[in-house]
């Protein structure tokens, strides 16, 4: 042992950490006793743990890890059993190319190494880590609700500027249950969920285990689940914190909705369960306010389209349509737009259902059926108060659409929402609705599709090649490639190995001019619209993707895959 720390402590010496004589000092301290100099340097505060073991890997030829900025996956977790994991003092941490990744604090205790080898009868890759970062992961993803409450609060911070503060809805819980395991578990999720940018969060109850899942980005991440033991118990508190579900009833479908402010920004959280044969399965629409205040650039628009799109938004009168299927960001979209012309000369109203998020200077009404408050009913009343711009959450039904398309030709902005694959399927949609052709030809200004693709994370994205598979699919040539900036994700820390951070939009514009306007009256084919469109200069769909491929900014593989059924 006593080599060891020689050993250690010469490290430190050499990389200028420690002096010689704060070694000297340290030993004489210890008089002979039992303990360790390199202990006492790190309680006196002379080098940090992480230092110590940070100086060990480089000198290991190892890679170190922060423990505390890693989310790691259930899947990796459980090829260690926790008995064997705390035994040895280790973390499993992911798979690499010849085995599996694990953090160690000490690289030169090669007996404890063989042994957890030997124990897993496989190959493992060795990384470093700090031993305070390893025991907090230990509690962490081994330990019980109230210790790994505990240490998600130490990573996240005690400030008052990352708690979770209650706004609306029910009790988040007082003096009383600060440190009830359950209300703190619970508070941390939430605050977790909004830490990694989640915009729902789902607690799966299967046979044996509580799934929990984060939608990042699009796509469905499974994070570290609480005990089984556990469900009933955060189900109820969640169903208390919205103060209007019951906790009793776990027969049916309910909804609620929680405010909250997490690092000062106010979030509101759309609950909604429904029971399942192994419990009731609760998700929760994140919805962070602070994330609608947009600019159309942060969208995805590249300029051409950004300056066409904001010359529409200068319109006096007619109708806007943005379309796509659910998740495509039309509703981000449309609160962009009248944030961008919300301006004290303009009085705007919307008619939504629900109201998503809260916008200063702008009369949001909210649809409710059960006391007959509907959409047409909302429209007609609202066009009595004299708006310069209405907003409809979604034209559903043939009275939404008369009422929208007479409100546009009485001299009113109206933007609204369907749900059509592509741009000229709006009309027909229209049209099959049962609005007249000559109505929505004099109405209908513009209609844009969109979709969301990830961003490639800034971080680590590196310069790539289109494969022969790519450039048919994207329907490209070798010669078109001279200027382009094509990346590819790796994946690091910042975006959770996943290679993108973020999402943008791809866009499809169509803007309806005097011949699509004879075409509609005419009940021209959405086929003949769409090669009109494509004659005015319109882009796909796909084709926008592409720019954004071609720029470094997405890749192909998320184009392709989320165009799949665009027609070039």
């Amino acid at each position: 042992m006593q080599a060891k720390e020689d050993y250690v402590l010469k490290l430190l010496e050499d990389a200028g950490l420690v002096t010689r004589s704060q070694i000297e000092n340290a030993r004489s301290r210890l008089n002979g006793s039992s303990g360790n100099a390199v202990d006492l340097l790190i309680k006196d505060g002379i080098v940090s743990d992480v230092d110590v073991s940070r100086s060990l890997a480089a000198q290991a030829h190892m890679d170190w890890v922060d423990l505390a900025a890693k989310v790691i996956p259930p899947d990796v977790i459980n090829q260690i059993r926790a008995e064997d994991a705390r035994r040895f003092k280790v973390i499993p941490v992911g798979f690499g190319e010849s085995g599996l990744i694990v953090a160690v604090s000490d690289p030169l205790d090669i007996d404890t190494i063989d042994s957890l080898s030997f124990l897993l009868q496989r190959e493992i890759e060795l990384v470093c880590a700090s031993p305070e970062k390893i025991r907090q992961a230990l509690i962490k993803y081994y330990g019980t609700a109230d210790e790994a409450s505990d240490i998600l609060a130490q990573q996240i911070g005690h400030d008052v500027e990352f708690g979770l503060e209650i706004v609306e809805g029910g009790d988040i819980g007082g003096a009383d249950e600060a440190d009830a395991p359950i209300t703190r578990m619970v508070s941390m999720l939430l605050i977790e969920a909004h830490r990694l940018g989640a915009s729902d969060v789902h607690l799966e109850p299967l046979d044996k285990k509580f799934r929990v899942r984060f939608r990042i980005d699009g796509v469905l991440q499974e994070m570290q689940a609480p005990p089984k033991r556990l469900q009933s118990a955060i189900v109820s508190r969640l169903k208390i914190m919205t103060g209007s579900m019951s906790i009793a009833e776990k027969r049916l479908p309910q909804d609620g909705r929680i405010q909250v402010k997490i690092a000062r920004k106010p979030i509101d959280l759309r609950v909604s369960t429904i029971p399942t044969n192994h419990g009731e399965s609760v998700v929760m629409r994140v919805l962070d306010k602070s994330s609608l205040m947009l600019g159309l650039p942060e969208l995805g628009f590249f300029s051409d389209d950004q300056e066409t799109f904001e010359r529409l938004l200068r319109l006096p009168d007619g109708i806007l349509l943005v379309t796509g299927p659910t998740g495509s960001g039309k509703t981000s979209t449309l609160y962009s737009c009248l944030n961008y012309i919300n301006k004290p000369d303009r009085k705007i109203i919307t008619v939504e259902e629900p109201i998503e998020y809260q916008m200063n200077g702008i009369n949001q009404v909210q649809v409710n059926a059960d006391v007959g408050m509907t959409f047409p009913v909302a429209l007609r009343s609202i066009l009595r108060q004299a708006p310069n711009v209405i907003m409809i959450g979604e034209i559903r039904d043939l009275e939404t659409a008369t009422i929208a398309t007479n409100a546009s030709l009485t001299g009113h902005l109206v933007f609204s929402t369907l749900h059509t694959n592509d741009a000229p399927s709006a009309v027909a949609r229209l049209v099959d609705i049962g609005v007249q052709p000559f109505l929505v030809a004099s109405s209908v200004r513009a209609i844009m599709a969109q979709r969301l693709v990830r961003r490639l994370c800034s971080n680590c994205k590196q310069p790539g090649e289109l494969s022969e598979t790519d450039l048919r699919a994207l329907n490209l040539e070798p010669g078109q490639l001279a200027d382009a900036q094509v990346m590819k994700p790796v994946g690091c820390e910042e975006c959770r190995q996943t290679g993108y951070k973020g999402r943008m939009g791809i866009f499809e514009i169509f803007v309806i001019d005097d011949n699509v306007r004879h075409m509609i009256n005419n009940r021209r084919s959405t086929l003949m619209l769409r090669q009109r469109a494509r004659e005015l200069g319109m882009r796909t769909l796909r084709e926008d993707g592409v720019r954004k491929v071609l720029a470094g900014l997405t890749s192909a593989e998320e184009v392709i895959s989320i165009t799949l059924g665009d027609v070039n």
